[in-house]
């Protein structure tokens, strides 16, 4: 797998666990400590597509 292959799943990764955390934060039922547990992913995965983008 390529770098930018690789950067680009991560960018969709992202993405999809952004989107996710939106509609679990508008949910009456939402569970703070998994909604925590995605932002730390998000941001895993962030950093890495940063590192790997420069």
């Amino acid at each position: 797998m390529s770098v930018s292959s690789h950067v680009s799943a991560l960018q969709k990764k992202h993405a999809t666990l952004s989107q996710t955390i939106e509609s679990e934060q508008r949910s009456l039922a939402s569970d703070d400590l998994q909604i925590a547990e995605m932002k730390r992913e998000k941001l895993r995965l962030k950093e890495e597509i940063s590192r790997l983008s420069s």
